[in-house]
């Protein structure tokens, strides 16, 4: 059986190169990034998430229709 070698061209070996080249520069700039902080949000805004949250389960359960609860057997 014979094998061919296959050999690349100067060529492709400058276009390997520079595409190398180009993937090991976007991953050092990506990775340079420093990730920005998150906002943190006021305790009034906390609280006025809350009682929203807060109200619209206590409309949620008004609006729900009573069940005698599941007999567990």
């Amino acid at each position: 059986m014979e094998r061919r070698a296959r050999k690349m061209t100067h060529g492709q070996r400058i276009i390997g190169c520079a595409m190398t080249g180009m993937l090991v520069m976007t991953m050092t700039a990506c990775s340079s990034d420093q990730p920005k902080p998150l906002a943190q949000p006021t305790p009034d805004q906390v609280r006025g998430h809350a009682d929203r949250a807060f109200d619209k389960l206590k409309q949620e359960e008004q609006e729900r229709p009573t069940q005698p609860p599941a007999s567990r057997y």
